[in-house]
């Protein structure tokens, strides 16, 4: 008998942070409509990101799926890399 795991959610942001080895910090933005003044306002998250070849560099649009927690924080990884920053083309032309 075959195990399934159900559907994974997958989110797209950008990388704002990656200090960590191994790992990236990506911010979501999602917007949503004020219950009350009827005006749609910004709304963002943080999350960790398991990235294991640290390709992931700041201002790459990234897209991340959830996975087994992988540390006290970390429950996502990179699957894949949507488009890159142009700081982070210009650095590996040099």
């Amino acid at each position: 008998m075959e195990a399934s795991r159900g559907r994974r959610k997958v989110r797209r942001g950008i990388v704002v942070s990656d200090k960590m080895q191994k790992t990236v910090v990506v911010k979501i933005e999602r917007q949503m409509l004020h219950p009350m003044y009827r005006k749609y306002i910004k709304r963002s998250k943080t999350f960790f990101a398991h990235d294991e070849e640290n390709t992931a560099k700041i201002g790459d649009k990234v897209e991340i799926i959830e996975t087994r927690p992988l540390s006290k924080n970390k429950c996502w990884r990179v699957s894949a890399i949507l488009s890159q920053s142009l700081e982070s083309r210009t650095k590996g032309a040099e």
